[in-house]
């Protein structure tokens, strides 16, 4: 479903930040949120993290946003809530495995949504060198990887790629669809709140959730949903492709965690496809 906007609304747009700018917004700063999320495992535990995101999330776009009912779109904002639930899978991937290297698996569902949706011979092109790099993640040379954080971090992928287009089409609608999936989002994950035991109930986890939830949650899924109004999925998916830069050095500025060589050169692949289609993109005056 698409949305009409008359010439006030295009001009808007156009005066508006760039929908590139939108889109690296929200892949740093979830990345950076995502580190500080692995950080708190050792107090809160991934199942407490995952429930302190998405529980204060919800509070935060309830109280900010005061959306009215979801009439028109309920079931939307259910699949949309599932998708995000399932994305926070990542997390426990992230118990098994550095933050780039489960960012860069995760990513491979976002990447196949690119190359289901490609359809000029360059955003193939970039959509394979952003592949190439997320292969040459995990070149010999690195730290060996655990399959059950790799199968974690895929599953939280193909829930991201479904993410993207529910978002897309939840920012067509009217009302605030996002926030009542992000409300879904959150009573699904509730039950995980009894492996955190106390930690849970402390001042000092409750505060740290709360931005954790702001940084990885709130800004970079409202970014997420204000750029995909104006760029197609497609895009939107090989542009995510530098989530895996950004969550290794994030893992590597705020954790320590660090790479071969071979990693490196995945991370100067990612980052050129990414530029290339925000660009190409920008050529074309889409």
């Amino acid at each position: 479903m698409t949305t009409r906007t008359g010439p006030a609304e295009r001009a808007a747009e156009r005066a508006a930040v760039p929908a590139p700018l939108l889109i690296l917004g929200s892949v740093v700063s979830i990345q950076a949120g995502q580190a500080c999320g692995k950080g708190m495992f050792a107090i809160a535990g991934a199942a407490g993290v995952v429930v302190l995101r998405l529980g204060f999330a919800a509070a935060v776009l309830l109280l900010v946003r005061r959306p009215p009912p979801p009439r028109g779109s309920a079931g939307l904002a259910l699949a949309l809530g599932a998708a995000i639930a399932g994305m926070q899978l990542i997390y426990p991937a992230m118990q098994r495995l550095p933050v780039g290297a489960a960012s860069a698996f995760q990513f491979l569902g976002p990447l196949t949504l690119a190359l289901v949706r490609a359809r000029r011979p360059a955003d193939l092109l970039w959509a394979a060198l952003a592949g190439a790099g997320v292969f040459l993640m995990h070149a010999p040379g690195g730290a060996p990887l655990s399959a059950s954080g790799v199968v974690l971090a895929v599953a939280s992928g193909a829930c991201m790629a479904m993410y993207l287009v529910l978002n897309k089409r939840a920012g067509a609608r009217p009302g605030s669809t996002l926030t009542w999936g992000v409300v879904v989002g959150a009573v699904l994950v509730l039950p995980l709140a009894p492996a955190a035991g106390g930690a849970l109930l402390r001042p000092g986890v409750l505060a740290a959730g709360l931005g954790l939830a702001v940084l990885s949650a709130v800004l970079p899924w409202s970014l997420d949903q204000a750029a995909l109004r104006r760029l197609p999925e497609r895009t939107v998916a090989v542009m995510v492709s530098l989530e895996p830069a950004a969550g290794a050095a994030a893992g590597l500025v705020l954790l320590g965690e660090h790479l071969a060589w071979p990693q490196w050169l995945a991370i100067a692949c990612i980052c050129t496809a990414s530029t290339a289609t925000a660009l190409g993109r920008r050529e074309r005056g889409l």
